[in-house]
């Protein structure tokens, strides 16, 4: 499996930016796929997840801002995030793991995904 991130850069507050994220070598019916987000000296964050069904879950700092897609035809899963803030500004990764997303707050804990990509910085400037 491989993961692929890219669409990451500088951005001035309030501003957007769309994340994309290649998957490949994915054979499985079901499976979840989310964006998590990282900074030093802090643990990585799950940001938005979304089921094989459609089926979405933020994490509260970015709800109405962010929007996690993905097109099926081209397996790529996307993030959309508008009105851009600094504390945004991580290291964001896209990441999967097989069957579907837990239904509870745990679904964004990164310690339950198995495939990673290799990040794409995004910067926020105020």
């Amino acid at each position: 499996v491989q993961m692929v991130e890219s669409g990451g850069g500088s951005v001035q507050a309030g501003g957007s930016l769309r994340l994309s994220c290649a998957v490949s070598g994915y054979t499985y019916r079901s499976y979840c796929t989310g964006w998590f987000r990282a900074v030093p000296g802090k643990e990585r964050e799950g940001v938005a997840i979304r089921d094989s069904d459609g089926l979405t879950q933020y994490t509260d700092s970015v709800k109405g801002r962010f929007t996690i897609s993905k097109d099926d035809a081209n397996n790529t899963l996307f993030l959309q995030m508008s009105s851009l803030k600094p504390d945004d500004s991580a290291m964001y990764y896209c990441a999967a793991h097989i069957g579907a997303c837990v239904r509870s707050t745990e679904a964004l804990d990164f310690r339950l995904f198995s495939r990673w990509g290799q990040g794409t910085q995004v910067t926020v400037s105020a």
